[in-house]
């Protein structure tokens, strides 16, 4: 007899995972189905990237179970600064403009993942394949049907809906047919985590560069996360510099905000490109996070906004579930008013973060201009800093219950 589900989430990532945190324990039953073994040190998902959680982010966490294994791991950020690479003006950001004390808190994806396996494996109403590569998808008018292999061979599942958060090579995005706009921006974000002589005291730190940002993101224990974006020519040599080399080249980028850097980990790399989905639902089934849209790291935006997928589509199918034996998770009005209630802040994200990525690589002399006035606008305003402020900590267009610090 073949296993049906209510909901079946394609993709044990970091926001798939996070889904299925969020609807188990609402007693919708849910199969997560994960290509790669889940161990926090193999999963793609789960390396030593620098999350920064915006405020929403954190909230939303909290309402999934996830934050009380988090928050010790966790560095609050106090305070931004924004420059342009030997460009005159710099923007400080401090939370008590909004009247806050910090505007969110960075964590290690290593972290994270440690945290989601943990949490996975205490929930009912979940079961969790893993490895399990999905190799077809049937939709039908009451269901859609789901085939896989395992370690068992081939099998199928059943479910009302299907969720696709497999990443930006997206099979469950392709398989729907939901055409994609892609740009490739010629960059390679190298990240690894450095200690500085001095302790960061919670500030993180962003330099717009041709190649792309530099942050340095502060980490407990006094370590900073570095991300240094690159010309994708240059990312292998970036990779397999010696460690002093690559110090002090990161430094003259840098300066001497936090004294010189002591040390080193790990490097590792990603290219950066941009993947948006022209839709995200299709009959029986919706595509979120990176599947939906794969952004820039620019502001550090891309899983705060496929965090706010998980909150916005968990407070809808808890909606649809109050009804009783009456409910459809993947009725067309559920999947449509999803697709509306995220359209505003899916558009000003992706807008935001390309747009700052393309005008702080544009060498010409008008746009260097147009980018140091908005940085000094920045600066001395503050109605426009808070707006800056506002954005970055998730809060664009109609708030979900889980982001406003609320209970399913």
């Amino acid at each position: 007899m073949t296993a049906s589900y209510d909901v079946v989430i394609v993709g044990g990532g970091l926001v798939g995972a996070s889904l299925a945190c969020a609807l188990a324990p609402l007693g919708i039953r849910t199969a997560l189905l994960e290509a790669v073994p889940f161990k926090a040190e193999s999963q793609p998902s789960y390396d030593d990237r620098t999350l920064a959680l915006s405020a929403s982010s954190c909230r939303i966490l909290s309402g999934l179970g996830l934050w009380e294994s988090l928050k010790e791991n966790a560095t609050a950020i106090r305070e931004i600064q924004v420059r342009e690479y030997r460009r005159p003006g710099r923007v400080i950001m401090d939370p008590e403009e909004l009247g806050l004390d910090r505007f969110g808190h960075v964590v290690e994806a290593r972290v994270f993942g440690a945290a989601i396996v943990a949490r996975l494996s205490r929930l009912e109403n979940l079961d969790f394949m893993c490895p399990a590569k999905v190799t077809a998808v049937h939709t039908a008018e009451d269901q859609v049907r789901v085939e896989f292999q395992d370690g068992d061979g081939q099998r199928e599942i059943h479910a009302r809906l299907l969720v696709g958060a497999d990443g930006a090579q997206s099979f469950i995005r392709e398989t729907l047919g939901i055409v994609s706009e892609k740009y490739d921006y010629g960059q390679t974000a190298v990240i690894c985590n450095v200690t500085p002589e001095q302790h960061h005291h919670g500030r993180a730190f962003e330099c717009f560069t041709r190649t792309g940002p530099f942050a340095v993101m502060p980490h407990v224990n006094g370590r900073c996360g570095l991300i240094w974006c690159v010309s994708s020519d240059s990312a292998s040599e970036m990779m397999g510099m010696p460690d002093a080399q690559f110090l002090r080249q990161a430094q003259e980028r840098f300066g001497n905000h936090l004294g010189r850097f002591l040390k080193m980990g790990r490097r590792s790399s990603y290219p950066l490109r941009l993947v948006r989905a022209l839709e995200d639902v299709r009959p029986r089934a919706l595509i979120l996070g990176n599947a939906a849209h794969a952004i820039h790291p620019v502001g550090a935006q891309g899983f705060n906004l496929g965090l706010r997928d998980v909150a916005v589509l968990a407070e809808l199918l808890a909606e649809e579930f109050r009804k009783g034996e009456s409910a459809d998770p993947g009725r067309t009005s559920v999947l449509e008013e999803y697709s509306r209630w995220r359209k505003r802040d899916h558009d000003g994200t992706v807008a935001y973060s390309d747009g700052l990525a393309r005008i702080y690589s544009n060498p010409a002399p008008l746009a260097r201009a147009a980018r140091t006035a908005g940085l000094l606008a920045h600066a001395f305003i503050p109605s426009i800093r808070r707006q800056l402020a506002i954005r970055a900590m998730g809060y664009r267009g109609r708030i979900s219950r889980l982001a406003a610090g609320e209970t399913l």
